[in-house]
């Protein structure tokens, strides 16, 4: 009989520290794995583990991270069943939304998984965060082609997720987007909701373009605050948080200012503050200036997946400013509702 296997991949963060007799936090080395975990003793499965040449917490994360991972992922794709990487949380749903856009034509399941308290510790919500995403990424039983992230209980799509607290077990939520599993007695799948499987060969895309900001509107924003991040040298693109569904100020200054940011071609786009919901151009007057000027509507993508789409597109269509605003209002891995 065949057993599937699995590439687990550690990047460092909370997950995999381990305590000494000294009660002092230390990252625990891949090879003593079933020592921190017996239950994968157990498993159906087989594993195999690696880890990043350089551990970090994850608010170190960059591009160069994400094609570090990336590679990995790339030049074992053919030996696994699915791969799990573990995380740090607090910036674990941009690289899940970064690898997501990197990954064209995934036909195999790429589960980020983390944990709040170290998995040394004796309440750590770590060991069922991974023995879980390791039963997702290596069943046979349903395919999720599709980065995800799974945490407490949940498998959500990596693109729709974000996280919610930095204390509940219960850390990260998908607000437009329904979760793609529940693990409970059985790990129950929607396939529904899952993207189709690719059937094209698989191609990773490696290239981010980081000349781009996060601009988020607030009463009493300044010109000085607005010009400041506009009118950065070598600036490519912004994503401008906006109110409820895309309003924003409708003063002269503040229009001009975003107007003269597009004529000079820097791409903008405009993402909501609300957790749920989406840009709606022109559902309100105060929109309506933004949509005239040229800014593009974000529909109802996250921050995360809107960082990363960003440096994406901008990295891969440099020159073509048009595809970018194009590829903007469609869904390439399922991160926005059309």
């Amino acid at each position: 009989m065949k057993h599937n296997k699995v590439l687990l991949i550690y990047t460092g963060g909370t997950i995999g520290m381990v305590q000494d007799e000294n009660g002092a936090l230390h990252p625990f080395a891949l090879e003593r794995i079933y020592d921190a975990v017996p239950q994968l003793k157990h498993a159906s499965y087989h594993i195999d583990s690696c880890q990043l040449e350089r551990l970090i917490d994850s608010s170190n994360m960059s591009p160069k991270v994400w094609v570090d991972i990336a590679e990995i992922i790339e030049r074992e794709y053919d030996n696994y069943d699915g791969f799990v990487v573990l995380h740090g949380t607090d910036t674990m749903a941009y690289t899940a939304s970064a690898l997501s856009f990197m990954f064209e034509h995934l036909a195999k399941p790429i589960v980020l998984t983390g944990s709040q308290l170290p998995l040394g510790m004796l309440r750590s919500d770590g060991r069922e965060n991974m023995i879980c995403a390791l039963e997702i990424a290596s069943t046979h039983l349903f395919t999720i082609p599709e980065v995800c992230i799974f945490f407490e209980s949940r498998l959500y799509r990596g693109n729709r997720s974000t996280k919610v607290s930095a204390e509940e077990f219960d850390a990260f939520d998908s607000f437009n987007y329904p979760s793609l599993a529940q693990a409970g007695i059985s790990i129950n799948c929607r396939s529904e909701l899952v993207l189709p499987l690719h059937t094209l060969p698989l191609q990773v895309r490696k290239t981010f373009c980081t000349d781009i900001a996060v601009l988020k509107l607030f009463p009493g924003i300044t010109p000085q605050v607005v010009h400041a991040v506009l009118d950065l040298p070598q600036l490519k693109g912004v994503i401008l948080e906006t109110y409820g569904s895309g309003n924003a100020p409708t003063e002269s200054w503040f229009i001009e200012a975003v107007q003269q940011a597009i004529e000079r071609g820097v791409t903008i786009l405009d993402v909501t503050q609300c957790k749920s919901g989406a840009v709606q151009l022109c559902q309100y007057e105060a929109s309506c200036d933004l949509n005239r000027i040229g800014v593009i509507g974000g529909h109802d993508i996250t921050i995360e997946a809107a960082v990363t789409k960003m440096m994406y597109l901008l990295g891969n269509y440099p020159d073509d400013r048009k595809l970018v605003e194009n590829l903007f209002h469609q869904s390439l891995r399922g991160e926005i509702t059309i």
